[in-house]
């Protein structure tokens, strides 16, 4: 079969690998219909998550259809349509029966280096890392799907794929950020960063109830997706002092819910992102927290922040003293997909929102290399790629 397969820092490329087999009788076989490329992607691609190995095979936003399922695997059958959420879940541990899915205790093959690392193992993701279990990703035309009785959503052959695709992170992982810091009617939310997560964070507030938001980016494109959102928005490069703007905009007191939908490879104008850049290239520091100090300063007192950008390890001068003195309270993780899949699938059902709206690019899979360069480099307006296997080739990869 065709695979991306990741060959080293800023190198990926579509490769024929073997075709996945059942290991397990609980495992299915998935034939991919649509996947898309993650943010979380590009954090493999620049190589700041560690573990990766030449040839392992990217991906975690995917569905399909089933074409063979293990002897254990009684609810889906060959010809059943599923989106497979990033996360891999035991669903008996007492961390999934506690809906707590991405913290699972039985999924990760690899647990000694997440123990090592964090002291607790988490639970398998696919595409991302030997440390999160190895597990061979979605962007490709097949993938073993572990512990395929418990996690995929099986979902009818009426909606198109590209409404239920984003079930398999993004729309989720947006709606978690804002629905555990249980907003309320009079909340406004600020979120940092109008990439997939934050344009699905945008419209899941306004779905939970949030009075206003207010989207933060410096991409002419991404601001106007989120103002289609109905955010207001504002470009950080135009703003002389971010914290008066917010303030300005909130009777004076900042923003009820801040949101950091960017992550560990933020950026910023200022010397202070400048040398977060520095210390992260001399690896001094492994991510970059510019955002994450801007959302904790710019917070009102009492008020909820919320991280579902990425971080994987240390960061420095992190504002301790500022979230504890202003009572902030922190809420941030891996997506407990399975607790949201169902509700949300609903919401798309009932054409409360359509997710396929922040699609920008629809491509091949043998196209990926090139999808990739484009997204990192912020290229063409691109905000989401959604790649078909088997579709014909639109895009020349540089190298070609």
């Amino acid at each position: 079969m065709r695979a991306l397969c990741w060959q080293g820092k800023g190198r990926v490329q579509v490769d024929t690998v073997p075709d996945p087999t059942i290991l397990n009788p609980h495992d299915a076989i998935l034939r991919i219909t649509s996947t898309a490329i993650c943010g979380s992607d590009l954090h493999l691609l620049n190589g700041v998550v560690k573990t990766m190995e030449a040839g392992d095979i990217m991906g975690h936003e995917f569905m399909g259809e089933i074409v063979e399922t293990g002897s254990g695997v009684k609810n889906l059958r060959a010809g059943d349509r599923v989106v497979v959420p990033f996360t891999i879940s035991c669903g008996q541990c007492v961390y999934c029966q506690s809906d707590l899915w991405s913290l699972c205790d039985n999924t990760n093959p690899n647990a000694w280096i997440p123990e090592k690392a964090l002291g607790q193992t988490t639970s398998g993701l696919f595409g991302f890392s030997h440390m999160n279990g190895g597990y061979a990703g979605g962007q490709a035309e097949y993938v073993r799907v572990p512990f395929a009785d418990v996690d995929p959503l099986k979902v009818p052959s009426g909606i198109p794929d590209d409404k239920l695709l984003f079930l398999s992170d993004i729309f989720p992982t947006g709606y978690a950020a804002v629905e555990r810091c249980k907003i309320k009617r009079s909340d406004v939310v600020a979120i940092w960063g109008c990439g997939p997560v934050g344009q699905m964070a945008i419209r899941s507030a306004f779905i939970l109830g949030a009075a206003k938001v207010i989207a933060i980016d410096r991409y002419a494109a991404r601001l106007e997706m989120a103002e289609r959102g109905g955010a207001e928005t504002i470009d950080y490069e135009d703003c002389d002092d971010l914290e008066d703007e917010l303030k300005s905009r909130t009777g004076g007191r900042g923003p009820d819910v801040c949101v950091d939908a960017v992550g560990m490879e933020a950026h910023g104008t200022t010397v202070v992102a400048k040398l977060d850049r520095a210390k992260q290239a001399m690896m001094l520091e492994t991510d970059r927290p510019y955002v994450l100090r801007q959302v904790i300063q710019c917070c009102r007192k009492g008020g909820q922040v919320s991280l579902p950008g990425v971080y994987v390890g240390l960061v420095d001068n992190f504002p301790i003293g500022v979230a504890f003195n202003k009572g902030l309270t922190l809420t941030m993780g891996q997506t407990h997909m399975q607790k949201y899949m169902r509700p949300l699938f609903d919401l798309v059902e009932a054409g409360r929102i359509d997710p396929s709206e922040i699609i920008t690019h629809r491509v091949s899979l043998e196209d990926a290399p090139a999808a990739y360069r484009i997204f990192r480099d912020k290229e063409d307006d691109a905000v989401k790629f959604v790649l078909t296997p088997g579709a014909p080739r639109v895009l020349r990869d540089e190298e070609d």
